[in-house]
């Protein structure tokens, strides 16, 4: 093998709940610092490793993902270099990733191409999320002070939120990732064509499964199984959200956790004493990037997630059936079917799709799930000399998907570049869409979203006369609308729209299919 043969070492994890004896209200940095030095301890050389760290990257947590977000508590102005004063180290360089729930998967492809090029020696991969604390701090009306002034040089790549989302959607209400993932989810529904009620079932039979999962993690958030019916019940404890998600089928944010990984070359690892059956090797990567939401022909698959885990499983030089272990990223059902149907996997397949629990249940760390991941892969891995294991991590609105192929088996490294892969989907044909919709049309997805003080119908229709694709939404003024979509199914409906002075697309008449 040689030398600049990337491999990860060791993997750490670090969380806590509010209700447990020995909760400590830590802030982000601090779980990444405790998580980080489990990742040093896991290689089996501890303090020993920190000097020869020359990169730190990490994840963006979600209170600083957005140029318009503020921390709360306050947060240090170099959070990767807050970890290494933590740890006793001084990295070269310090990095701080772009948003997205692909970050993990990403650096992990791009770092092991930069440890094999010989331009990183020994990279540390760290991310947290505190928002439990946070939340529950300021519903005590308590505050802490989280702000730490470090310094030092760090790369900071942005947020790279542009172009994820169009204005369109912005416009009539649907923002947040509940309402647009829903737009994705019914759409798969009027694909497949089923009913509310059965679709709903169907949601429930893939994550109930993941319950099992979770509560058997030390990490995750919530340890509760639920049967597939419970999960798709709608009850005062399992509210409606957005139409079709009740609230157990999302990512669960209120979470406490932080996860690292720590990577360098086989030789660097034999150098510094790291055991044989710690080394986990990256078989094959991909991270590719989709057109915005609605620019979609199908708005029910993302095909460049498909298209990302395809390239890696032929970079590894393996067929899907040959994978024995998965965590394929679930911040709702919709993310997961995705990638079941464009793999050809079965529903009941008896290989686990998730390895932490998933989002919902394990708990949603912001940017930082798929490092939970990453270690829960590699921890079952070496459980399993041999076998192999994909880990699918998403960012945006199913928008970037990175994805890695582990194993103990070891790998010649054959890099992760996707630039031809980006270039095909870059130049698939996308729907004409209209901005300012007048006429009748038909509905191909919607949403209802319940988080306002009243219901709002969004949907995505084609016209009828000169075709295109538009967005629009129910009248506030003018509860008719909605109330008619939420007694009876708005896909396939026919609508009528009209395109006001504000700019605003209103459905002014609907008539269910």
């Amino acid at each position: 093998m040689d030398a600049l043969t990337p491999v990860i070492i060791g993997v750490g994890e670090a969380s806590e709940r509010i209700d447990a004896p020995d909760y400590r209200a830590l802030s982000p940095a601090d779980l990444a610092g405790l998580a980080s030095q489990a990742a040093l301890d896991d290689a089996g050389a501890g303090q020993a490793i920190a000097p020869h760290i020359d990169l730190i990257a990490a994840i963006r947590q979600f209170e600083v993902s957005t140029p318009r977000a503020v921390p709360p508590f306050g947060a240090a102005d170099n959070f990767p270099r807050a970890i290494a004063r933590r740890l006793g180290a001084d990295p070269a360089r310090a990095v701080l990733e772009v948003t997205g729930g692909q970050g993990p998967q990403h650096l992990v492809n791009e770092l092991c191409q930069a440890i094999h090029d010989g331009a990183v020696e020994t990279a540390l991969i760290t991310g947290s999320e505190s928002i439990s604390t946070v939340r529950h701090l300021q519903a005590q009306g308590e505050t802490r002070d989280w702000a730490e002034s470090v310094g030092g040089q760090m790369e900071d790549r942005g947020y790279g939120v542009s172009g994820l989302i169009t204005g369109d959607l912005i416009r009539h209400g649907a923002m947040t990732p509940i309402s647009v993932y829903a737009l994705f989810e019914n759409a798969r529904r009027a694909r497949l064509g089923l009913d509310r009620q059965a679709y709903a079932l169907a949601m429930g039979e893939l994550f109930a499964p993941f319950t099992e999962v979770a509560s058997h993690n030390p990490h995750a958030m919530s340890r509760e199984v639920y049967t597939a019916e419970q999960l798709a019940t709608v009850t005062a404890a399992n509210r409606l959200t957005s139409d079709p998600f009740p609230r157990r089928m999302v990512a669960r944010d209120q979470a406490n956790q932080g996860a690292a990984v720590l990577m360098t070359s086989l030789g660097k690892a034999r150098e510094l004493g790291v055991p044989e059956e710690k080394l986990v090797y990256l078989h094959g990567g991909a991270d590719a990037k989709e057109r915005t939401v609605v620019e979609r022909e199908d708005i029910s698959r993302s095909r460049a997630s498909v298209l990302a885990a395809r390239q890696a499983l032929a970079a590894a030089a393996l067929e899907i059936d040959q994978i024995d272990l998965f965590d394929l990223y679930s911040c709702f059902p919709i993310a997961v079917f995705n990638m079941l149907e464009g793999l050809d996997l079965a529903l009941d397949d008896p290989r686990p799709f998730t390895m932490t629990g998933g989002l919902p249940f394990f708990g949603g760390a912001g940017n930082n799930y798929s490092m939970h991941a990453i270690a829960s892969m590699v921890r079952a891995l070496r459980e399993r000399p041999g076998d192999y294991g994909l880990v699918g991590a998403n960012g945006g609105f199913l928008s970037k998907y990175s994805v890695g192929i582990y194993s103990t088996r070891p790998a010649a490294w054959h890099g992760t570049d996707s630039k031809a892969l980006q270039a095909e989907i870059d130049a698939w044909p996308a729907p004409t869409m209209v901005e300012a919709a007048e006429g009748s049309a038909t509905v191909l997805t919607y949403t209802i979203d319940y988080a306002g003080k009243a219901p709002r119908g969004i949907i995505v229709g084609h016209l009828d006369h000169g075709g295109g694709r538009f967005v629009a939404m129910t009248d506030p003024a003018d509860p008719a609308v909605v109330e008619a979509m939420i007694a009876r199914d708005p896909l396939g409906a026919r609508v009528t729209v009209a395109t006001n002075a504000e700019g605003l697309t209103i459905i002014q008449a609907f008539d269910p299919a």
